[in-house]
């Protein structure tokens, strides 16, 4: 038995296809991917995948739920070994060092997202759920680096974990267009916004 044969729980077979998923959308867009496709990729067939996402809709949901959840893990994981007072450098090295990996950014689905949130109210509320809970994550990391004496407590934690998100957005065009922004741009804008958040400079 091959082993895309091979029969996997629900769960992991959910999964398996939210990973698939993940990596067509990446690689081209929503508009543009098709449950055939996404499910050759999985090794399935589309009757198997249509058992676990009713719709393409419902798939793409997933892969940005799970997409987010995959970055959420590495600010975890950075934010647990530098602390609460070097937040604004572990989320930083956190986001650079997840984008030199290869994984696949939430970033890259949430401008293809925008495209489909003009005329899809389910995709433009829950992208909106989404980009607000990157937000609220980031502004409660800063908050608690100001509880810890690691930023002034007249920075404004709301307004800085927007600015985030827009360099998080900024990245992505810059991936998309190829030669807008290199890595070395975005490390001074970086360091600019480290010198001002933690009034270093």
């Amino acid at each position: 038995m091959s082993t895309s044969q091979v029969r996997l729980p629900a769960a992991e077979r959910r999964q398996a296809i939210v990973d698939a998923a993940l990596r067509v959308f990446a690689g081209g867009s929503y508009s543009g991917a098709t449950t055939a496709e996404i499910a050759r990729a999985a090794g399935i067939s589309e009757p198997i995948l249509y058992r676990h996402f009713a719709s393409k809709r419902e798939l793409y949901l997933a892969c940005l739920e799970a997409a987010w959840t995959s970055l959420r893990q590495a600010f975890d994981a950075k934010l647990e070994e530098l602390g609460d007072r070097e937040a604004v450098t572990a989320i930083g090295e956190a986001s650079r060092e997840f984008h030199a990996s290869g994984g696949i950014k939430p970033v890259t689905l949430w401008i293809q997202a925008l495209t489909q949130a003009g005329g899809d109210e389910e995709i433009r509320s829950f992208l909106r759920r989404q980009l607000r809970e990157v937000h609220d994550y980031v502004a409660a990391a800063m908050r608690r680096a100001q509880a810890a004496g690691g930023v002034p407590v007249d920075r404004d934690p709301d307004a800085e974990a927007w600015i985030f998100v827009g360099a998080a957005l900024l990245m992505s065009f810059a991936d998309r267009l190829g030669g807008l922004l290199g890595p070395e741009e975005f490390k001074r804008m970086a360091a600019e916004r480290r010198r001002w958040l933690t009034g270093s400079g």
